[in-house]
């Protein structure tokens, strides 16, 4: 939700428009993938949701990387609020590793 309260800040402009579609796709897709790993048929389904859901959260994490680099945003509040993603969507990162983890561990992988 914070993502997609986010995308209201950058410009629109071609670039600001580009990378908005593209972190709301990967952002909306981690809940989703979350969401099918609670529905998973086996625990391989489940794995791999996670794990998809991971990949989504790092591709988040370089959306969220290049909008700062590009210096698309200009106000310190949004400035501060893009690191807070950043670092949220790192943290979400290791979470979902440690689900995994934890899940391949009970498999016996």
């Amino acid at each position: 939700m914070k993502i997609l309260k986010y995308l209201d800040k950058l410009p629109r402009t071609t670039g600001g428009t580009v990378l908005a579609k593209q972190l709301a796709r990967s952002g909306t897709s981690i809940g989703a993938n979350m969401e099918e790993a609670d529905g998973a048929s086996s625990k391989n389904d489940f794995i791999n949701k996670v794990t998809i859901a991971r990949k989504e959260a790092r591709e988040t994490r370089y959306w969220l990387r290049l909008i700062q680099k590009t210096e698309m945003v200009n106000t310190v509040q949004n400035k501060q609020e893009l690191e807070v993603l950043i670092n949220e969507s790192h943290e979400l990162m290791r979470i979902l590793s440690a689900i995994t983890n934890k899940a391949k561990e009970k498999k016996g992988y």
